[in-house]
C-alpha cells in the first residue's frame, strides 16, 4: 500500500481500439473487471489489483477528510435532527383495511403495516419488518411490496447487493409465514391477478435487462413465461390498471412504447397488444368502462394528448380526443377513477393538477399560491372514489400530503413533513430567474437562500443540474440542503435542456446531436447567477449525479474557471466506451438517448466530442469529489475510477481530487436512511472544507 496521504497514481495499461477509422488509446481500461457481472452482485469477486486501487483511493480520500471528522459528526447530527425518526405515511384505504409504512425510532428500514379502516393505531398489523429482514446484511433495500386483492398475501422484492437484482418472496398474512419458493433474479415489478393466487413479475436476463414477464401460481407452484421481449433495446414492466381489471405489460425504450394487456380475472390468457409499437410513439394506457384511455404523443402531439379508444380492436379505431395537444403544455401523467380523470401538467416550468369529470367533461384546476413548487399524484388502491391524493412541496415548504375531493373541491391537509429540530419557511427566500443560453434560449433557474442575506461576489453557491431522459427537476423541499444554506450558501437548480421542464422540445434539444445544449445551458445558468449578483467567478460548486455527473464532467472540461468545486455522484463520464459496449445492461436501451456509435460514424464523433473521460485536458480543474458504487449496474464503478485516474494524470493544479467508492452498494448509495445521511454529511463537509468554511455555524445554531 502507498502512503494514504499521497494521491494514488493508477498505472497506465493502454488499450488501443479503432472505430470508423479513428484510433483511440484508453490507458485505464484495465479498471473494468473482466468478471464485472459477478463482481456487481458480489464485490468480493473484484480482481485484486482493481480492489487495491479502489481501496487506495478510499484511504487517500479519508486521509484528506480526516480533519473534517468532527464537522461530519456535527453535520450528521444536524441532518438526523431534521428527520422524524418514528415517521409514518398517510394510510391508503383499500376495502376493509388501510395500508401504510412507518419507521420505528432508530430504525433504518421501513415497516409495512395495515390496520382496519378507520381503526385505532393500536390495531396495527406489521406485515413486513424491514429492520428485522435487514439483520446481518451488508446491504438491504425493499424495492417493492404489494398486497393481494383479497388481503391474504404480501409479495415483496428485496435487493441485497445494490445491483438492483431482487429476490421476491410471498408472505401469508394470516400467520406471517413465508410462502415456499422464492423467486431469484427479479427486477422488482410485481402485480397480482384478481384471484390473489397468480403473481406476475419481471426477471432479468443474462445482460441484467428486464426482458421477461413471468407468472407464478402459488397454489400449484407452476411458473410460466408470459412475455419475452426480443429487442435488446427494450425493457419490460408489469402493473395493474387503476380499476384492477387489467394487467399491463409495458415495453419501452426512451422514445417508443408498446402495451400488452391481460384481463386480471383470466391470468392464463395470452397478452393482447393494444397498439403496435412505432418508432418515436410513446403511450401509457389505462381502462375506463369498456374502452381505453391513452396518454400519447402520437400524430405530432409532442407534449402529449389524452385520447379514448374502444376496448375491441383499438388499433383500427379513430381515437376520440379528450384533452387535445397544446405545445408547451406537457401532460406528465394521469390517473383514472370511476367518475373522474386527474392529470398532472407542466407549463413554463410550473406544475398544475387538472380534474375532469367523466360524465360531462367538465374540468377545473387545483389552485396553489406559491411562485415555484413541485406536485405529484399519488395513486391509491381504490378506483371508485372521489378523493385524489397528491403531494406538494417547495424549496422553503416541507412536503405536504393532501386529500382532494374532486366533486366538492374540498382540500384536506393529511400530513406536513415534520422537522423535529425546527424549520421556519419565512426564514428563506425563493426566486426564479432566466438565463440566456448561447443560442438565445431562455433557461429557467430556481434558487433559494436565507432571508436577510445579501448575496454578492464572495457568496458560495451550489448549482445543481441533471438534463437527461426528459427527467423534470422542480423546486422541492429537502431538509438536507438547509445545512449549506444556513451556513451562507445560495442553492440553485438549472432546468437545462435534456429535461422536460419546458415541454418535449426542451428534451429533444438536449439529446443525441443536441446534447451539448445541456452543458451550454448549465454554463449560461452559472453566468446568469454571477451577473445577477448571487455569487462570483470561482465561487460556485457544481453538483450532479449519474447523467447529471456527465454534465459536471463536460462543464468543468469546458469552463473550469467558473467553479471552485464540483461534486459528481456516480457520474456517467465514460460515455463513448459505454455506448460502444452492447454487453452492458443499459447500452442498447440508451442508444435512442445518446446515439449508437457502433453503427453511426456521426454518433461516434458527436459523443467523442463531449464525453468527459475523452476530453480531460492539461488545465486547472476545481476541487472535485467523485463517488462510485461497486454494485452499480447503471453507471459501472470503473467509469468514475477511470475519469479520476485521467484527471490525476493531466490536471495542472493542486486542488483536491477525491474518489470515494462504496464497496458494498450501487447506484443509490447506502440503503439505510441514517447510513445515507453519512454520505450527505461527507459531501457537505467536503464543500465546507474547500470553501474554507469548516468553522461556519448554521444560522439556527447562532440563534
Amino acid at each position: 500500500m502507498t502512503d494514504s496521504a499521497t494521491p494514488p497514481c493508477a498505472r497506465r495499461r493502454p488499450r488501443i481500439r479503432t472505430f470508423h477509422g479513428h484510433r483511440r488509446e484508453d490507458p485505464y481500461d484495465w479498471l473494468r473487471a473482466p468478471n464485472w457481472r459477478e463482481a456487481m452482485q458480489d464485490p468480493e469477486q473484484l480482481p485484486d489489483d482493481i480492489r487495491e486501487h479502489l481501496l487506495r483511493e478510499n484511504e487517500y480520500a479519508e486521509s484528506v477528510m480526516a480533519t473534517t471528522a468532527g464537522l461530519r459528526e456535527s453535520l450528521f447530527a444536524e441532518l438526523k435532527g431534521r428527520i422524524k425518526e418514528d415517521d409514518r405515511s398517510v394510510p391508503q384505504p383499500d376495502g376493509p383495511w388501510e395500508y401504510y409504512t412507518r419507521f420505528r425510532e432508530g430504525g433504518q428500514h421501513p415497516l409495512y403495516c395495515r390496520r382496519p379502516r378507520g381503526g385505532a393505531e393500536d390495531a396495527e398489523e406489521i406485515l413486513l419488518d424491514g429492520d428485522g429482514e435487514a439483520e446481518g446484511q451488508d446491504y438491504f433495500r425493499i424495492i417493492n411490496a404489494v398486497h393481494s386483492p383479497d388481503h391474504r398475501r404480501l409479495a415483496y422484492a428485496v435487493d441485497l447487493s445494490g445491483a438492483e437484482v431482487c429476490t421476491v418472496w410471498v408472505r401469508e398474512l394470516d400467520d406471517g409465514s413465508r410462502h415456499p419458493g422464492m423467486i431469484p433474479q427479479a427486477r422488482g415489478d410485481l402485480a397480482w391477478a384478481a384471484d390473489s393466487t397468480n403473481l406476475f413479475y419481471t426477471v432479468l436476463d443474462e445482460e441484467h435487462r428486464p426482458r421477461r414477464v413471468r407468472r407464478r401460481n402459488l397454489e400449484t407452484g407452476g411458473d410460466f413465461l408470459v412475455y419475452e421481449e426480443s429487442d435488446p433495446g427494450f425493457f419490460v414492466g408489469i402493473d395493474r390498471t387503476e380499476s384492477g381489471a387489467y394487467l399491463c405489460i409495458d415495453c419501452h425504450d426512451h422514445t417508443t412504447s408498446e402495451v400488452r394487456v391481460i384481463a386480471s380475472d383470466d391470468p392464463g390468457a395470452e397478452p393482447r397488444c393494444l397498439l403496435p409499437r412505432r418508432r418515436g410513439v410513446e403511450y401509457h394506457a389505462t381502462d375506463h368502462g369498456d374502452g381505453w384511455v391513452l396518454l400519447s404523443n402520437d400524430q405530432g402531439a409532442e407534449d402529449f394528448a389524452i385520447v379514448l379508444l374502444p376496448g375491441e380492436a383499438p388499433d383500427a379505431a379513430q381515437p376520440q380526443i379528450l384533452v387535445p395537444h397544446c405545445r408547451g403544455r406537457l401532460i406528465r401523467s394521469m390517473v383514472s377513477y370511476r367518475e373522474f380523470l386527474a392529470r398532472l401538467e407542466l407549463e413554463d416550468g410550473l406544475p398544475r393538477i387538472v380534474i375532469r369529470r367523466w360524465r360531462d367533461g367538465a374540468e377545473h384546476s387545483v389552485e396553489f399560491d406559491e411562485e415555484a413548487f413541485s406536485l405529484g399524484l399519488q395513486t391509491g388502491f381504490e378506483h371508485d372514489t372521489r378523493v385524489l391524493r397528491f403531494g406538494y412541496s417547495a424549496f422553503t415548504t416541507p412536503d405536504r400530503v393532501y386529500d382532494y375531493d374532486m366533486e366538492t373541491r374540498q382540500r384536506d391537509l393529511r400530513k406536513e413533513r415534520e422537522i423535529p429540530s425546527g424549520h421556519d419557511p419565512e426564514a428563506y427566500v425563493s426566486r426564479r430567474l432566466m438565463a440566456t443560453a448561447a443560442d438565445g434560449e431562455q433557461v429557467p433557474v430556481s434558487l433559494f437562500h436565507r432571508r436577510g442575506m445579501a448575496p454578492g461576489a464572495e457568496t458560495p453557491l451550489l448549482l445543481s443540474a441533471y438534463g437527461a431522459y426528459g427527467m423534470i427537476d422542480l423546486p422541492s423541499f429537502s431538509p438536507h440542503r438547509l445545512s449549506l444554506v444556513d451556513r451562507g450558501f445560495v442553492y440553485a437548480v438549472a432546468h437545462v435542456r435534456g429535461g422536460k421542464e419546458k415541454g418535449d422540445h426542451w428534451y429533444r434539444r438536449g439529446k443525441l446531436g443536441y446534447k451539448t445544449n445541456t452543458f451550454d445551458d448549465c454554463i449560461a445558468a452559472a453566468e446568469a447567477l454571477i451577473d445577477a449578483g448571487y455569487t462570483g467567478h470561482g465561487r460556485i460548486a457544481l453538483h450532479g449525479g449519474s447523467a447529471g455527473g456527465m454534465l459536471v464532467g463536460a462543464v468543468v472540461n469546458r469552463r473550469p474557471e467558473l467553479f471552485h468545486a464540483a461534486v459528481a455522484d456516480v457520474p456517467f463520464v465514460d460515455v463513448l466506451n459505454t455506448m460502444l459496449d452492447p454487453e452492458l445492461p443499459l447500452t442498447p436501451p440508451e442508444w435512442p438517448e445518446w446515439g449508437n456509435p457502433i453503427d453511426s460514424q456521426s454518433d461516434y464523433h458527436t459523443i467523442l466530442a463531449y464525453s468527459p473521460y475523452d476530453n480531460v485536458r492539461a488545465q486547472r480543474y476545481p476541487h472535485m469529489l467523485v463517488t462510485a458504487g461497486v454494485s452499480d449496474p447503471r453507471v459501472t464503478y470503473w467509469e468514475p475510477a477511470k475519469w479520476v485516474a485521467r484527471l490525476r494524470e493531466l490536471k495542472t493544479d493542486e486542488n483536491l481530487l477525491l474518489l470515494r467508492t462504496n464497496m458494498s452498494a450501487g447506484h443509490g448509495g447506502a440503503s439505510g436512511r441514517f447510513d445515507y445521511l453519512e454520505e450527505v454529511a461527507y459531501r457537505y463537509a467536503f464543500l465546507l472544507l474547500v470553501f474554507g468554511m469548516t468553522q461556519a455555524v448554521s444560522e439556527p445554531d447562532r440563534q
